[in-house]
């Protein structure tokens, strides 16, 4: 079943970009990258999720980024 979104594909592609380009131009080496991008998942979720949410879309998260990434080497 595909997940719909509120944010358009359009959106999140260039909020993705803006991002990418902050990363490239510090030539940000990847482990940092993931890092950082870790590190403000977490923050992110830290500020404004509610301390009983945080636990479970933590999960989800992971699980999302999971399938993302097996179906991008799967492809």
């Amino acid at each position: 079943m595909a997940i719909v979104s509120k944010y358009s594909n359009q959106q999140v592609e260039e909020l993705m970009h803006e991002l990418l380009l902050v990363l490239e131009k510090h030539n940000t080496p990847t482990d940092l990258a993931l890092m950082a991008l870790g590190n403000t998942a977490t923050v992110l979720i830290n500020d404004k999720v509610a301390p009983n949410a945080r636990g479970p879309l933590a999960d989800q998260f992971a699980q999302a980024l999971k399938a993302s990434v097996n179906a991008r080497s799967d492809g």
